[in-house]
């Protein structure tokens, strides 16, 4: 009886490792830096910023319908945030193989006429978002200076219309780590388009 219950709880955190991979990080979980090409030409990661509070990571795209209705906002967010030490970086998930207005010559574009003010990376190979295990565009990833993953999901309660928000998840979880409490929550569902993946031939 003894053998079985401990084979049992073999398989079933076996799986549970197996489920937690497959989804990518989750709150508490260490993210792994990496090194992306912006729309100005140059590579940025996280390392690039010394004096970081945290991170915002963004997953978003050029032609999601949802993506293009929080542009603003994820810009706004940028400016509010970068001078109280939480650097946002957009990364673009999308095969342009599978989405032809989201390649980086478009990527370029978008940032110019929005005035981006923050790098706006390209996932190339989309070797990013799986480790993260973003699903949507946009999909946030919320990280503190050591990288520790504090929040998930919707940037607030309303896609459609910014004055109509009354939850900012994404400003609730910052708030909370700068009085050095967790956010709650510390997952939302993130509403959106799904990343666009190349066919396999």
């Amino acid at each position: 009886m003894k053998v079985v219950t401990l084979l049992m709880m073999f398989f079933s955190s076996f799986l549970v490792g197996e489920k937690t991979v497959s989804n990518g990080y989750q709150p508490g979980d260490k993210a792994t830096d990496f090194k992306l090409k912006s729309v100005d030409g140059k590579q940025y990661s996280m390392a690039n910023y010394k004096d970081a509070k945290g991170f915002i990571v963004v997953f978003t795209c050029n032609t999601c319908p949802f993506a293009v209705k929080y542009e603003d906002r994820i810009n706004d967010l940028a400016k509010k945030y970068k001078e109280k030490g939480y650097y946002l970086l957009a990364i673009n998930p999308n095969d342009p193989a599978a989405q032809p207005d989201d390649t980086f010559e478009l990527m370029q574009k978008k940032a110019k006429e929005k005035g981006f003010s923050f790098p706006y990376l390209v996932d190339e190979g989309q070797k990013i978002y799986p480790q993260y295990g973003a699903t949507k565009t946009p999909h946030v990833f919320l990280l503190d200076k050591n990288h520790i993953v504090k929040y998930i999901g919707a940037i607030d309660d309303n896609t459609d219309d910014a004055s109509a928000v009354k939850e900012k998840y994404l400003e609730n979880a910052i708030a909370a780590l700068e009085k050095g409490t967790e956010p709650s929550p510390v997952v939302t569902k993130a509403i959106g388009c799904s990343i666009k993946v190349k066919k396999k031939a």
